[in-house]
């Protein structure tokens, strides 16, 4: 015998939770939103499965969410098994297999569920929805920009507009510090500080590079002076060539969408572990919760790849609630077509299934229906 206590029906682990109406069809509406948005650019879309072997998820780029993926035995193959907790590796799969003969640029669009071992302090939740979009085969700054501006309009299609697209370098960091030769101690204790944003123990422990690390340090913030600190700074050939990139990216944004808000932190490393170039995380003005995130990568072995995934839970904590669906109570009987009518003028029609459900008004309210159906009308309930 143990002292556990039965299991309440409705306790799920932590991290987990139902999505009741109306917010369950408020997400779902707005995936298709931003979806219907990437397919007006040319994303096609594409539908990886929740569970792969463990070997294919996690090989390439699906090696850096190793430790956040749930594992299982396959009863058939008795082959480890894993669960998705990131949709980007498996999009690139698809692109370097299924559609590796298929022409490029290639862009693929994608929506689903991800399954997570641990949330974190600001995203608590372990099962997320992703939404998103690759373009595999060019390594052009224009496509960087590409993704940037389709999913600044995807989120203006949900009522997103006041939006920042924080721009950022994770590999320069490492670049930096790599050349200097410093111990690993060393090393660890400076990246540290970087990483904390500690521009004092960054100075103590930069050594002849603590000028280079301490003024990119604090240059983050509106694009314009960051990318002036970056070209004024002393850095090594690749890092120069890095600094170079983001801002041929910069300027292709800004000649398409001028009045996007863009930030630039040129020393920002965490979170980013497959990425390999210029990356982005995206967020709602007055909000701290990531609303998307994404960057450049290599997919399959060497064909280079950028993407953006955006985060419907986070987005609907952000946007505006949309308002509710009108909820029409229909008398027993209605006429069919009567009430597709209605339903063409968007509403949600509740058609009584007793004709001894009496009196209409006092049922449409206890079914929270806005309307009932008096003498072919919809009349709003008091």
């Amino acid at each position: 015998m143990t002292d556990d206590q039965p299991a309440t029906p409705a306790l799920l682990p932590a991290g987990l939770r139902d999505l009741l109406p109306p917010d369950a069809e408020i997400e779902a509406a707005a995936i298709e939103a931003m979806l219907s948005c990437f397919a007006s650019h040319g994303y096609q879309r594409v539908k990886p499965p929740l569970v792969e072997f463990e070997q294919s998820l996690l090989g390439g780029s699906g090696a850096a969410v190793a430790e956040q993926t749930f594992r299982m035995m396959d009863p058939e193959s008795h082959r480890m098994l894993a669960i998705r907790a990131d949709t980007t590796p498996q999009v690139a799969r698809i692109a370097t297999t299924r559609l590796g003969r298929a022409p490029r640029p290639l862009r693929l669009s994608y929506a689903g569920q991800c399954l997570r071992l641990r949330g974190s302090q600001l995203a608590p939740d372990r099962q997320v929805a992703q939404a998103g979009i690759e373009l595999i085969g060019s390594d052009a700054p224009e496509a960087d920009a590409e993704i940037v501006l389709a999913g600044a309009e995807a989120l203006a299609a949900v009522g997103l507009t006041e939006v920042s697209f924080d721009l950022t370098m994770p590999t320069m960091a490492a670049l930096l510090l790599d050349g200097e030769g410093f111990k690993p101690e060393r090393r660890e204790a400076l990246a540290h500080a970087l990483d904390r944003k500690d521009a004092a123990a960054v100075t103590a422990l930069g050594g002849a590079i603590a000028g280079t690390l301490t003024g990119l340090l604090l240059a983050a913030g509106e694009a314009a002076p960051a990318l002036a600190a970056l070209a004024a700074a002393e850095l090594p050939p690749e890092a120069r060539a890095l600094a170079d990139r983001l801002a041929a990216v910069v300027a292709a944004i800004r000649a398409r969408a001028p009045a996007l808000r863009l930030t630039v932190d040129p020393l920002e490393f965490r979170g980013f572990r497959y990425h390999t170039g210029p990356c982005l995380t995206v967020y709602a003005l007055g909000h701290q919760q990531e609303l998307g995130r994404g960057g450049r990568y290599i997919s399959g072995e060497r064909e280079p790849a950028t993407g953006l995934t955006l985060f419907p839970d986070a987005i609907l904590g952000a946007a505006k609630p949309p308002a509710p669906r009108p909820r029409l109570y229909l008398p027993a009987r209605t006429d069919d077509a009567v009430a597709a009518g209605f339903r063409a003028d968007g509403f949600a029609t509740i058609a009584a299934l007793d004709e001894g459900a009496q009196p209409a008004e006092h049922e449409a309210r206890r079914l929270l229906c806005t309307h009932v159906l008096s003498d072919g009308a919809a009349v709003p309930l008091a």
